[in-house]
């Protein structure tokens, strides 16, 4: 995994408090697989804590080298929470074999890196960590839920003059990592390339009811009742893709998945605060009877008014199906040749 020495860019990854789960994730790239995006990007690991051999003091060797300078470090990636707790001494999360709090490294090594990137909602904002009453003092890199700060501090900007990349997800995508490097190695991500929460733009922009298959019946409120109904999951299940900053039902999950299209709600993980939304993710809270999270951009009245129209308006194939588990009624064949 080490690759060549003369590699555009040399990649250190960190491994905080987290499930590991965005790691696992990267391992599912493909078109390109993992080597072939790192090989095409011209990038190495220097170190991987799940897929590199060195281990121990040779770590401590590597992260050295990097903070003397005598090895180049182009990116840091830091997955997992940052822990400060107890009483911001950092000693819930001690980098092993080093005997110091792993946020210490980090500081330093952020500190010399020409790119600092949070792969992970974890990383980025405190994610799931950080959720009720966040007893071990978690946050993201720069920030802490949607607040500007984190363990760097808002002011914090890496060699390149870049604040913390903030890859966001939980789990991130394969490909939004892969393509964010490929950037970095293009000299492709400029500051405009990031969203107000320093989230690439190249799938950021988007939202995760964009390219979703259910999108007929959210036209027509045709809403699901229960999670094995094909209907739209905004209304009842508590689905926030009108309000997720993702590509996810136009780049897809291991070629062929998402969340809404496997019959779960979109619970906005790439979004601050996400893991505390206050009610079940799979239920919509609502306020006489309409959701009080509305798509983005979408003003309350004008809804309330398309939604009345919409249900009017429902086909009986759509309705049907919408309570179904299955397609009960098939769409009607009518010549469509023009005349």
């Amino acid at each position: 995994m080490n690759g060549t020495t003369d590699a555009k860019l040399n990649v250190l990854w960190l491994q905080s408090a987290g499930c590991g789960g965005c790691s696992i994730s990267l391992l599912n790239a493909e078109a390109p697989d993992l080597h072939g995006a790192l090989e095409t990007a011209g990038a190495r690991f220097l170190w991987h804590p799940s897929l590199s051999e060195e281990t121990g003091a040779e770590v401590l060797a590597i992260f050295k080298r990097c903070l003397s300078g005598e090895t180049r470090l182009d990116v840091l990636c830091v997955e997992g929470a940052m822990l400060r707790g107890p009483n911001g001494s950092g000693k819930f999360h001690l980098l092993s074999g080093s005997g110091e709090p792993m946020m210490h490294w980090v500081k330093q090594l952020a500190a010399v890196a020409r790119y600092t990137l949070a792969i992970g909602s974890c990383a980025a904002f405190g994610g799931i960590n950080i959720s009720q009453g966040n007893p071990t003092g978690a946050c993201g890199l720069q920030y802490e839920r949607d607040l500007v700060g984190g363990l760097l501090g808002a002011d914090y900007r890496s060699g390149a003059g870049m604040p913390v990349i903030n890859v966001a997800g939980c789990p991130t995508h394969p490909n939004w990592v892969t393509e964010t490097l490929t950037l970095l190695a293009l000299g492709e991500l400029p500051l405009d390339q990031l969203d107000s929460f320093n989230r690439p733009r190249h799938y950021a922009d988007h939202l995760v009811h964009h390219g979703c298959p259910r999108n007929e019946y959210y036209e027509f409120k045709a809403s699901a009742e229960k999670s094995s109904d094909l209907g739209c999951l905004m209304e009842n299940m508590g689905c926030k893709g009108t309000q997720a900053h993702a590509d996810c039902n136009i780049r897809l999950w291991n070629g062929e998945g998402s969340c809404p299209r496997g019959g779960y709600a979109c619970i906005s993980c790439t979004e601050p605060g996400f893991e505390d939304p206050g009610h079940p993710f799979a239920q919509t809270p609502k306020f006489a009877g309409i959701p009080i999270g509305l798509p983005t951009d979408m003003p309350k009245a004008w809804f309330v008014a398309l939604a009345s129209l919409s249900k009017s308006a429902t086909p009986k194939r759509v309705r049907e199906n919408a309570h179904a588990d299955h397609l009960v009624v098939p769409p009607a064949v009518k010549k469509t040749r023009l005349k």
